[in-house]
């Protein structure tokens, strides 16, 4: 063989390689690209189910607030029922108290006249429950002492 022969073939070769090497590298560049396009829809699909999972907490928070905020109505409204209760319990005791007929309202807890139950109508002929109290028949607010003023008490003259 002969010296042009040998170098035909060796830049023959070295041609091939530059081409393989062209080749390796325009495909690793292709799956490079490939792989951010990818990356790039996978970013793009996260932000959308993030944006979708801030909307669904937010909706979440916001219902919970409502929950907490009727809750706290709904205990507001029993605590007041409850008081109110308690100063009709009050004023119920208070009126069976000062009543002559010996603690019977005129009507009965079930709002019916109490002459027509079988309970007896007359009044009792003494009633020892007041004793010699001078404040009975008076308003029952103003004697005793006012916890609120610390007031004391106030007598009829």
């Amino acid at each position: 063989m002969s010296t042009v022969v040998i170098i035909v073939i060796v830049v023959a070769v070295l041609i091939v390689l530059a081409l393989v090497v062209s080749a390796r590298s325009k495909a690793k560049q292709q799956n490079v690209e490939d792989r951010r396009e990818v990356a790039a829809v996978h970013r793009e699909e996260g932000e959308s189910r993030r944006l979708v999972a801030d909307k669904e907490a937010a909706a979440a928070d916001e219902q919970a607030a409502r929950a907490r905020r009727e809750a706290a109505e709904a205990e507001e409204r029993s605590h007041v029922a409850n008081r109110e209760r308690e100063a009709a319990d009050a004023h119920r005791q208070h009126a069976d108290e000062l009543d002559p007929d010996g603690g019977r309202s005129a009507t009965s807890e079930y709002g019916t006249p109490s002459g027509t139950e079988s309970e007896p109508t007359t009044a009792p002929e003494s009633d020892q429950r007041f004793g010699d109290d001078p404040q009975v028949g008076t308003d029952p607010y103003s004697t005793g002492t006012d916890p609120d003023r610390g007031t004391e008490p106030r007598r009829n003259a």
